[in-house]
């Protein structure tokens, strides 16, 4: 799914409304009743609404949505923020609409003290004073008025994008609404996908409100959203006539003294991702414990007891991973040059194989075309510099990518793979479960599986990425988050698949 501007995206509407011969109002109507379709989903049981209005298009949907609820038997009541003299034609329509209708109290607000509390907890408030168009700070009453909304501590829905946050670039203010869930059109905007903004943006829901979708996907655009349909599309079904040398010999080299519990993850993850055969190198200390949680893998042995001081003979595999809980030895790190200056088959690094490349970063320059390096952003910090907001550290991982021609797969809440031709496919699966030790093993092991199927570096770290934020989505439909265990993740990939 391809992520659009601000811009862009008015352009989709007024292309979709010459395209299907409608009207801009029918547009608005359409998703108003989105909109509303949702929030009754969300909140069956609650009854009373207070709406804040603008005077622009997203203003319109406010008032519209406002007439949709009262029909459907909800309170509702409407404050219309006076912050300019200038109504948009579809604001102005659906304001008479609303009140032929009869049934809402409208209200205009000159200054905030025309604004009365709202002392019930239960109330809802939905957020449609500014949309999508601004690129300045918010000023003025409706500053005053953002500011009071959020300080009611109530539930907030915005639509489109919580008022006073810019779609395409980092705000430099604060003036920003503080939404529980953001109802957005068609596509999530940019900002809504960086940690830095889920204080304002929630949760969002991306509902269709059927713009021209081949004129969205022929828009200039790095950005992507993957979601289940670019899967299915990448996944390649499984034939009679194959057999374990089809799906490929993967490498993975990882554990050390303590830390064994992460080749076994990784490893485990592996084969359930489809791996033909896996051999793990491992130090010596590992070898019963590796045999007996996993007699579906091979296991070579180090000369070493507890930590990997030498790469293996490469020749025999499709794909090779390193860096579930290797430590950062200097002789592991000697085996880390070799393997990254000998494989010439896909390679996924992790863990402390990237602490290691951050302390000696001239190897940077030997790795593979499309290597796979998967930090978090803390690593990733270590690997370049601090950086003080998601915002930078995307642009640098972005230029990082180009310049050392790799895949970088950023970790976060809407995980991001970073090609090295700039395109960048924030994850659309995951949530709070994944952040538990392990959960990084799992992935790396993963990637390894379908690289050593044959998909491509790219196809391989967007795919598994996908996949292993579904098995924890899958997981929480039945337990708590916090009850989730990096293995319990890797026993949810039966259903996944």
């Amino acid at each position: 799914m391809k992520i659009i501007s601000a811009q862009q995206t008015r352009e989709a509407d007024t292309f979709t409304i010459k395209q299907q011969a409608i009207t801009s109002t029918d547009l608005m109507e359409r998703a108003a009743n989105a909109c509303v379709k949702s929030i009754l989903h969300q909140s069956e049981a609650l009854t009373e609404f207070t709406v804040f209005c603008g005077k622009g298009n997203n203003g319109g949907d406010g008032l519209a949505i406002a007439r949709l609820l009262a029909s459907a038997n909800r309170k509702v009541e409407v404050y219309i923020v006076n912050h300019t003299e200038k109504e948009s034609v579809d604001f102005s329509v659906n304001l008479k609409r609303l009140q032929e209708q009869k049934f809402v109290s409208v209200q205009y607000i000159n200054k905030v003290g025309d604004l009365k509390p709202i002392t019930n907890p239960n109330h809802i408030i939905i957020d449609a004073l500014l949309g999508t168009g601004i690129n300045k700070a918010v000023a003025g009453l409706l500053a005053d008025v953002i500011a009071f909304i959020n300080e009611l501590h109530l539930f907030v829905i915005a639509i489109d994008a919580p008022s006073g946050l810019f779609c395409d670039e980092r705000p430099t203010h604060k003036n920003i609404i503080h939404a529980n869930i953001t109802l957005t059109f068609q596509r999530p905007k940019f900002t809504f996908l960086f940690a830095d903004f889920y204080e304002y943006v929630g949760n969002f829901e991306i509902l269709d409100i059927g713009l021209d979708e081949p004129f969205i996907e022929a828009q200039a655009s790095k950005y992507y959203y993957t979601t289940s349909y670019a899967i299915d599309k990448l996944l390649v079904p499984r034939t009679k006539f194959t057999n374990k040398g089809t799906y490929g010999h993967a490498l993975l080299l990882a554990g050390s003294k303590g830390k064994i519990g992460a080749a076994i993850l990784s490893a485990k993850a592996c084969l359930r991702s489809g791996v033909g055969l896996l051999s793990v190198c491992l130090p010596a200390c590992g070898y019963t414990a590796m045999q007996t949680a996993l007699p579906e893998a091979m296991v070579l042995t180090d000369t070493d007891d507890d930590y990997l001081t030498a790469c293996p003979d490469l020749s025999t595999y499709a794909a090779v991973g390193m860096g579930p809980g290797i430590g950062r030895e200097k002789q592991t790190a000697q085996a880390l040059k070799v393997l990254i200056q000998q494989t010439n088959v896909p390679l996924v690094l992790d863990a402390d194989a990237l602490n290691m490349l951050s302390e000696n970063k001239t190897w940077l320059s030997f790795l593979p075309s499309n290597t796979i390096l998967t930090p978090h952003p803390k690593e990733f910090d270590r690997l370049t510099y601090t950086h003080t907001n998601a915002f930078e550290r995307l642009q640098t991982c972005k230029e990082f990518a180009l310049k050392n021609n790799i895949i970088v797969v950023l970790k976060g809440a809407h995980t991001a793979v970073v090609l090295p031709n700039g395109q960048v496919f924030f994850n659309s699966t995951g949530n709070a479960a994944l952040a538990k030790g392990g959960s990084g093993d799992v992935l790396t092991g993963m990637i390894l599986a379908l690289l050593a199927n044959g998909y491509s570096e790219e196809e391989a770290a967007i795919m598994a990425v996908y996949l292993h934020g579904l098995a924890a989505d899958k997981y929480i439909k039945t337990y708590k988050p916090e009850s989730m265990l990096a293995s319990d993740l890797i026993d949810m990939l039966k259903e996944v698949y």
